[in-house]
């Protein structure tokens, strides 16, 4: 009895030794990322110094070029740039919109141009306003009713979820699609409501597509404030013949180069299984691009920092990916996974951070059953710092190309409540990023790309890049 006990004790032990590894490692990224971490700094100088980075841009080819050589000075085994073709849309001189209930009366309202949408005349586009929640309601008005005015999108995000990127999610195809299928009913231009929970006077961009739609076809399209559109709505109840009138001179430009900012540790063990990390560098134009997606930048960044600084020597080739044109086309996201696929590269795991820099609560997962009962066995040792979201469902935009028959993508789910404040309008600053937060999680990404290459996928591979 005695030999028993004595050999079940030894396994138990045995077995909890890489616990035990896992945990003072982990408490290690935190701790040299909390009391040394680089990530607000860098931050600091992206938004600050740098400013707002769309693509095409001045500011996108400035971050290309700094955050280069911020990976050169990491001491990292490679770094370099790849190249993407990118779409230039340019906002031009700032938009202005004014509300008519009577001639001579009328009240200014904010508004902006959404990414990609055509000008209107010089001297402005004024017309009557029809107002509609959704899409949907198109048929149901038909021409008759919506040909020659403004089609006014006003689904709010549904305040009621706790998800905010599900609330987000339910009325976004109003800016993506809404001037295109208006203008197919001979609406002559599109006001949105902005993608925001709050009640405010900032209006939010983000962008549009007219698909295929011959230009002739083409509406210009601009979201308004909440405070705005809530102003518009109770008009338009008094007085349902009143006028809108908006001027916006954006234009778009041939494509142009840019790049993808790419470095990377190679593995020791596993050098041809590739570990990715990564955020987009472009950002909207409005604000400086701090929590959409600078946090994101930094803090992948600071994952590769972190093995350097901690001593880590991956098993597996580590890389970040700061992939290029998110936000109005997912190019460098694409052109990353071709190239994937064209040199025959095993990703096994990519993490992307794209959900603001606000405190982390875990991580989103597209895998297989399998690969997610490993994600779960791994719950405790992140624990202690306050990470519970551990769930199936959703990862990056920027890294979903990559998905193939085996391996795992994760997006990092930061708390969610704050963000739609500030996303795509222009209070997406620095100012509003906290710096602990920010460190928080980088050391949580670290974490999670640590026990990735420590313990790899639970599944044997059959190819290497089989989509």
């Amino acid at each position: 009895m005695t030999r028993l006990f004595f050999l079940l004790f030894i396994g138990a032990f045995l077995h909890a030794q890489p616990f035990v590894e896992d945990q003072k490692k982990i408490k290690n990224f935190y701790d040299t990322s909390l009391l040394e971490g680089q990530s607000y700094e860098w931050l600091d100088y992206l938004s600050n110094r740098i400013g707002s980075r769309l693509s095409g841009s001045l500011g996108a080819e400035r971050a290309v070029a700094w955050t280069k050589s911020v990976l050169d000075s990491l001491g990292l085994d490679r770094v370099y740039l790849q190249p993407v073709k990118v779409p230039k849309w340019v906002r031009g001189s700032k938009e202005f919109a004014r509300i008519e209930t009577a001639p001579g009366v009328t009240f200014n309202v904010p508004i902006t141009a959404l990414g990609g949408s055509v000008a209107t005349p010089s001297v402005g586009l004024k017309a009557a306003v029809v107002e509609v929640q959704g899409i949907e309601d198109l048929a149901a008005l038909g021409r008759e009713k919506i040909e020659g005015k403004i089609v006014f999108y006003n689904r709010p995000m549904q305040a009621n979820l706790i998800s905010t990127f599900q609330a987000y999610s339910g009325c976004v195809d109003q800016r993506y699609d809404g001037a295109r299928e208006a203008s197919e009913y001979g609406a002559v231009g599109v006001i949105v409501r902005s993608m925001n929970l709050r009640l405010d006077d900032l209006p939010h961009t983000g962008s549009m597509s007219y698909g295929d739609q011959p230009v002739y076809k083409r509406v210009p399209a601009a979201a308004i404030s909440t405070n705005a559109a809530e102003k518009l709505s109770y008009l338009l109840k008094l007085e349902p013949n009143l006028k809108f009138l908006f001027r916006q001179q954006c234009k778009t430009y041939p494509d142009v180069w840019s790049s993808n900012v790419i470095g990377e540790i190679k593995g020791s063990t596993f050098p041809n299984e590739i570990i990715v990390v990564g955020g987009h560098l472009d950002s909207w134009d409005l604000g400086d691009g701090a929590h959409d997606d600078g946090a994101g930048v930094v803090q992948s960044m600071e994952v590769l920092r972190l093995f350097k600084a901690t001593g880590y020597k991956p098993k597996r080739t580590i890389r970040v990916v700061l992939f290029m044109n998110e936000e109005n086309g997912l190019r460098g996201g694409n052109a990353y996974a071709d190239s994937a696929l064209q040199n025959n590269e095993a990703h096994i795991f990519a993490l992307e951070s794209d959900a603001g820099g606000f405190t982390p609560r875990g991580f989103s997962f597209t895998c297989a059953d399998e690969e997610f009962a490993q994600v779960e066995s791994w719950k405790p040792l992140f624990k202690p710092y306050l990470i519970h979201y551990f769930e199936k469902g959703g990862s990056g935009a920027d890294v979903r190309p990559l998905k193939n028959k085996y391996n795992v993508l994760a997006g990092l789910r930061p708390d969610s409540q704050r963000y739609f404040d500030h996303h795509h309008a222009e209070n997406d600053t620095f100012d509003a990023v906290n710096k602990r937060e920010l460190e928080l999680g980088a050391a949580t990404m670290t974490s999670l790309v640590y026990l990735y290459d420590k313990y790899g996928l639970v599944l044997p591979r059959t190819n290497s890049f089989a989509r």
